[in-house]
């Protein structure tokens, strides 16, 4: 197997913890009014792992919290303001991949209200990260 193989091996998807549509306030942005007034941000987090040992054993320590996964989420966005909504989810995808059991992670991270002259219906970047 080489190492591209591996790489995407660890990515593969197999069972996950969905948080949708995490509505947090924050002050990112490139520009001062952003900064100054804040605005809200929507997030949306799949956490890739393997949900049997807890399925079976019905036991929450064998898996995420997904209530307290959502305050961590919703804390990383919230602290030290950045110009790009990239960085917003590369923050979010290093506090979920923290969690021992997740092995990959789908963030996206919605800037409704981003200041675009043109009429839009979303804007948003999505990363997908593994461990390393």
């Amino acid at each position: 197997m080489t190492e591209s193989d591996a790489a995407t091996a660890s990515l593969r998807p197999t069972d996950a913890i969905v948080l949708t549509g995490l509505r947090v306030r924050a002050h990112h942005g490139v520009f001062d009014f952003e900064r100054e007034n804040g605005q809200d941000f929507v997030v949306d987090v799949t956490a890739h792992l393997d949900l049997s040992p807890s399925a079976v054993s019905d036991d929450l320590s064998r898996t995420v919290h997904y209530g307290e996964l959502a305050v961590e989420v919703a804390d990383a966005v919230r602290r030290d303001p950045v110009d790009l909504i990239e960085t917003v989810a590369e923050r979010v995808a290093a506090v979920v991949l923290a969690h021992e059991p997740v092995h990959s992670v789908e963030v996206t991270v919605h800037k409704p209200d981003a200041p675009i002259e043109v009429p839009f219906d979303d804007v948003a970047v999505r990363i997908l990260r593994g461990r390393s």
